[in-house]
């Protein structure tokens, strides 16, 4: 049993004064390892007043002392690796190859941000100006349960990139991953009140943050309903806003695509993260031409996608992250069955393999409108549906006919072609086949999906202000 009763507040690990407590649990064997002590608004305002003591002097450091610090965070988190993958393997119960991808990332990102630094230009000339970009002030980030150290490491990086300090509410549910990563970042070095984090209920702690005068931003990941109470909180200070929200990716198939490339590149869309991604690609838009091609050729790749724990090598697909995540899950499939879908693969019910562990069947549905429920909300599990089109013409109508514009897709042979198709898909990001975004590409969402944007200058400048000197 691992009890996580500590907070981390102007440099040091200490006792929340939140008396409140959350078990934690195995989502892979259903069984408790753990219980994590919350914070309350009292903790909340020690770590801001922390974080604005400390503002000053971060705010007067040089862009090559902030750059030494994101190097130390990038060494320091490197050196636990092996920590943090069985933490997140523990407490998630993340597939092998999101884990490989995901803990080498949370590094990764510091350097990213270094570099982004070392380019950017925090002071130039603009006529008779000299425009000087400014940290925003004392931030703070809220972050999800999906990919825990990840966010943490992109928001905590971005705020020392643009020499402002930082009051993070990581989930609940991820406090092991928390405390584990908080033991690497402590190594760091960072100055006092830099960096301070409380665990703690978004209604509880997050709604303190978003309140709080003294906070000049907010960076937040989540559901887009949490985010709508998030920006009405913060209109009341004026408080500057980063959403990054929910999703219902698009994947257009285009008529030229080659199957035996398009067909695990869906499936690696739709599934990744054991679905449990606002970028999944949940939507598949396919030719009435090709439909019955296509669905048979996804039907046997789903077959064969593998549900399990960390420990199966074999699996492509891992837990949802609790009990009530996976009822959302199966009541989203009942629905599609209710609603007259065809269930292609999956279905109900646990695998026939596990008798324990919030495991889903990696489901897909055909004989899917654009009006059903299952292809309007997030259903945030490996639920794929798809949907016929005539021509490319319907095929981006249907595409954008949606409340979210995250990140879509479009699979084709024709590169240019697709690109073409790309640039009529309202979404903040279009992946075309499948081709890993760089670390300086802008991520966020039109719609219902977001406000601002992460990652690279555009992320960077998100915790900035610019402010002119003329003369």
């Amino acid at each position: 049993m691992k009890n996580v009763d500590q907070i981390y507040i102007d440099g040091a690990f200490t006792t929340p004064h939140g008396m409140e407590r959350f078990d934690l649990f195995n989502p892979a064997t259903e069984e408790k390892i753990g219980e994590v002590r919350l914070g309350d608004a009292e903790d909340v305002r020690a770590a801001v007043a922390a974080a604005k003591r400390a503002f000053p002097a971060m705010r007067g450091t040089t862009p090559a002392e902030r750059i030494a610090m994101l190097h130390a965070l990038r060494d320091a988190v490197a050196a636990k690796s092996a920590a943090l993958h069985e933490a997140m393997a523990t407490e998630y119960g993340a597939p092998q190859g999101f884990l490989a991808f995901s803990v080498p990332h949370a590094a990764q990102v510091f350097d990213t941000a270094a570099k982004i630094v070392s380019d950017y230009p925090f002071t130039r000339r603009m006529g008779n100006a000299e425009v000087i970009m400014e940290p925003v002030g004392v931030a703070a980030a809220i972050t999800p349960w999906n990919s825990n150290i990840g966010f943490i490491c992109t928001k905590l990086a971005t705020a020392i990139a643009a020499g402002t300090t930082i009051v993070i509410k990581p989930s609940e549910m991820s406090a092991i991953q928390t405390q584990t990563l908080l033991e690497a970042l402590h190594e760091a070095g960072l100055p006092r009140g830099v960096l301070n984090v409380v665990n703690g209920y978004g209604h509880v702690v997050g709604a303190a943050l978003s309140a709080h005068p003294d906070i000049a931003k907010i960076s937040f990941t989540g559901s887009t309903a949490t985010g709508r109470a998030i920006l009405r909180s913060a209109a009341e200070t004026f408080k500057r806003v980063t959403l990054e929200l929910g999703g219902k990716g698009p994947q257009v198939l285009l008529d030229d695509a080659d199957l035996d490339r398009a067909i695990p590149d869906i499936v690696a869309a739709a599934f990744r993260n054991s679905g449990q991604a606002c970028i999944a690609g949940t939507r598949l838009l396919v030719s009435r031409r090709r439909q019955a091609e296509v669905t048979a050729r996804l039907a046997e790749a789903v077959a064969d996608l593998r549900a399990g724990p960390s420990s199966d090598p074999r699996a492509g697909v891992g837990p949802m992250v609790s009990a009530k995540q996976w009822e959302r899950v199966q009541s989203y499939i009942r629905l599609g069955q209710d609603e007259g879908a065809t269930l292609l693969v999956g279905g109900p019910g646990r695998p026939r393999d596990l008798d324990r562990g919030w495991f889903v069947r990696p489901t897909v549905f055909t004989d899917v409108t654009n009006d059903m429920r299952i292809a309007r909300e997030e259903i945030f599990g490996p639920v794929l549906s798809v949907i016929a089109y005539e021509d490319e013409a319907e095929a981006i109508a249907i595409a954008n006919d949606t409340d979210y514009g995250l990140q879509s897709y479009v699979h084709g042979s024709d590169l240019e072609h697709a690109r073409d198709v790309a640039r009529h898909l309202e979404a903040g990001r279009v992946v075309v086949n499948e081709t890993p975004a760089d670390g300086p590409a802008p991520f966020g969402g039109f719609k219902h999906s977001g406000i601002g944007r992460e990652f690279g200058p555009f992320g960077l400048e998100a915790f900035l202000e610019p402010k002119a000197v003329v003369g």
